[in-house]
């Protein structure tokens, strides 16, 4: 088949988010799909990833999106009904290049990458079409309202929240399939929408470079939380964790570290850097990074979707602890390589058991591991997207 993406960034470097997910897919479809991308870049300095791109995509078409034009673009949204995430992203370079690249191959299927990019989905005339979503949008900012630090950052969210819902409404239902990482955002769509073309594609692991057969279970001395870390539900989650979580560890286990391991740490992230919590920055090495940790958490408050910090711990053999956010959608047994806990004290209760148990970390971490590699490789998730594709041809 040949494949078009249509994405909102450039998917390199592939660490976190939404990179991750399309470079994943165009590599691995590549190996029997043609597949061309097509994608904003934001940051001209990005354009020396173009040519490793080029080595799974046929071909690569990068659209500059300065910063400037997505702020004027978000203002003049003030006077319409449409989400400022979608504003942001208007261009007609954009949809010229689309236009320009279907005119010029024969495509059997094009995928369209995030809520974002919907317009520019709408207007491709190919049937066999599909818009894959990170996550139930609106649900995400729902759990933004519902975590709101001020009147008025809670009236900002509800703002956009409400018009992220209704363009979801009336927006969704035009493509003939659509896609979400987890049964939890399925449902919300189903419900919310009554949208009857909702799949699950979840996101996945490189279960090459996330191989916990080295793993130390005898280390109970680290805490680990990745993640982008300029990204409000990240930022609130780490907050929330020393704050709330870590005191009652180190009632235990004084000399326990915290890890915060990601790139673009904000003020509020870096200021919690002490002797006991160290923000790394960037990371280029993940798997070290794990194979150092004890337990991951991921305190998540709000968001949605599946968490890709849950799924590189699992597949590391590392035991993870979460709240329901990044549980819901994984579709195990708690306890099957991550436990939910909703309270601040369950959690610390369950951090403090798994640090006291060589033994039981080793186990949970073990069926971690088999559940990513029955479930959730790369290699599968991109044979199933196929499968979705041939379903609509």
């Amino acid at each position: 088949m040949k494949l078009l993406f249509i994405a909102n960034r450039i998917p390199y470097p592939p660490f976190r988010g939404d990179k991750l997910k399309i470079y994943h897919l165009g590599k691995n479809l590549a190996s029997y799909s043609e597949v061309h991308l097509i994608a904003f870049l934001e940051n001209s300095k990005d354009l020396q990833y173009k040519q490793e791109l080029e080595k799974y995509f046929a071909s690569v078409t990068l659209i500059p999106l300065p910063k400037w034009k997505s702020y004027v673009n978000v203002f003049f949204s003030l006077f319409s009904s449409i989400p400022f995430q979608v504003a942001y992203f208007k261009s007609a370079k954009m949809k010229l290049a689309i236009a320009t690249a279907i005119a010029a191959t024969p495509f059997d299927a094009v995928h369209i990458q995030h809520i974002r990019m919907a317009p520019y989905g709408l207007s491709i005339p190919i049937k066999n079409k599909i818009l894959d979503l990170p996550d139930a949008y609106s649900l995400y900012w729902e759990r933004r309202v519902q975590n709101a630090n001020n009147f008025i950052e809670k009236l900002f969210n509800q703002f956009e929240r409400n018009r992220l819902w209704s363009y979801e409404h009336k927006v969704l239902k035009l493509f003939p399939k659509v896609l979400v990482c987890s049964s939890e955002d399925a449902r919300y769509l189903e419900l919310e929408h009554q949208l009857y073309t909702v799949s699950i594609l979840p996101n996945g692991v490189d279960v090459e470079a996330f191989n916990g057969v080295q793993h130390d279970y005898d280390n109970n001395s680290v805490l680990l939380f990745t993640g982008n870390m300029d990204y409000a539900p990240n930022i609130d989650a780490v907050n929330y964790f020393v704050a709330e979580i870590l005191p009652i560890i180190q009632d235990q286990y004084p000399t326990v570290k915290f890890i915060i391991a990601g790139q673009r740490p904000v003020k509020s992230v870096l200021a919690l850097a002490n002797d006991h919590v160290v923000v790394t920055g960037f990371v280029k090495d993940f798997p070290s990074v794990y194979r150092s940790a004890s337990i991951v958490v991921a305190p998540l408050r709000f968001g949605a979707g599946t968490q890709n910090k849950v799924l590189e711990a699992m597949s590391m053999g590392v035991p993870v602890v979460c709240t329901h956010v990044g549980f819901q959608g994984l579709g195990v047994v708690s306890g099957d390589g991550v436990y939910m806990e909703t309270n601040k004290d369950a959690f610390a209760k369950r951090i403090l058991a798994l640090l006291g148990s060589n033994e039981i970390r080793k186990t949970v971490g073990e069926k971690g591991r088999q559940v990513i590699q029955a479930n959730f490789d790369w290699k599968i998730i991109a044979k199933q997207l196929y499968v979705y594709f041939k379903e609509l041809s």
